[in-house]
């Protein structure tokens, strides 16, 4: 009979439970600091957005708000080049806590008139020059990401007329605020038809990243690849999108080509990218 036996196994099962533990332990707090570190990500910007707006005198309704010309853009026939301009601006109420609106406006060479592309939510979805083609959105002053003229612009506008006529979600009650498809669903659409233009929406534009199935492959610019589950949620790394993760529709990320962070509600905060003004031949 080994009377050692109970003495040795007495001595060794403590450290076989620590074995055990403390990966576990360390495991749940991996756990606990990553959802710390989601939250903080994803959630504070949010927060910080909100308490803006609430101490704010930003439109509370369309009805408050002014959606006449901003003066950006001149009269079309004092304009002769073609041009192609897209434009985003914030949204009213509480959606412009966390996201804005974007359309496409473009003029063939000698047009006497600018033609303004936007989606709503109501009726038809897309819609022609219901506003001002530089009108302000919810008073806001509209933001250009691309601006193209000349021998480039008349090149693209095919393209670009093309895509909104191909554009899937253009039925009654096809909208949807979240995840899509919604205005910036359309106008993503139509960049994506354009990767010559090398740019993309704001990572505030929610609804840009809805594609309507699972997709894995090149980003919209054709710069790098995505992996993007029905625009909930997605993941991007590229040279003009950076590096991006999408959850529920809110973007976190890092721009390395104009240095800046993206987050949930600000689109980014850094250096300016610059605005897309020729195409690529």
């Amino acid at each position: 009979m080994n009377f050692y036996a109970p003495k040795v196994m007495n001595f060794y099962a403590p450290k076989v439970m620590t074995l055990a533990i403390v990966p576990a332990l360390r495991r749940r707090r991996f756990r606990k600091s990553l959802v710390l570190l989601l939250l903080a990500i994803f959630l504070l910007p949010i927060l910080a957005r909100a308490m803006l707006f609430a101490i704010g005198d930003a439109p509370r309704s369309w009805r408050d708000a002014d959606w006449s010309s901003s003066g950006t853009l001149p009269a079309a026939a004092d304009y002769k080049p073609a041009r192609v301009i897209v434009f985003t601006g914030t949204t009213g109420s509480w959606k412009g806590v966390l996201a804005v609106h974007s359309w496409i406006v473009l003029k063939r060479a000698g047009a006497a008139d600018w033609t303004r592309y936007d989606v709503v939510g109501w009726g038809s979805p897309v819609r022609t020059n219901n506003w001002p083609p530089d009108g302000l959105w919810y008073g806001n002053k509209p933001i250009a990401i691309v601006d193209v003229s000349g021998a480039a612009a008349e090149e693209l506008i095919p393209k670009i007329e093309t895509a909104i006529r191909s554009y899937s979600y253009r039925h009654d009650g096809d909208y949807r605020i979240w995840p899509g498809p919604n205005s910036n669903t359309f106008t993503a659409a139509v960049l994506r038809a354009v990767p010559e233009l090398g740019v993309t929406l704001p990572a505030n534009a929610i609804g840009r990243d809805f594609r309507g199935r699972f997709y894995a492959g090149l980003t919209d610019s054709d710069t790098g690849v995505e992996v993007n589950f029905w625009g909930v949620a997605d993941i991007k790394i590229g040279w003009v999108e950076g590096m991006e993760v999408n959850l529920l529709g809110l973007v976190a990320g890092i721009d390395l080509r104009h240095p800046a962070i993206k987050l949930p509600g600000y689109g980014r905060i850094g250096a300016e990218p610059a605005l897309a003004t020729a195409a690529v031949h």
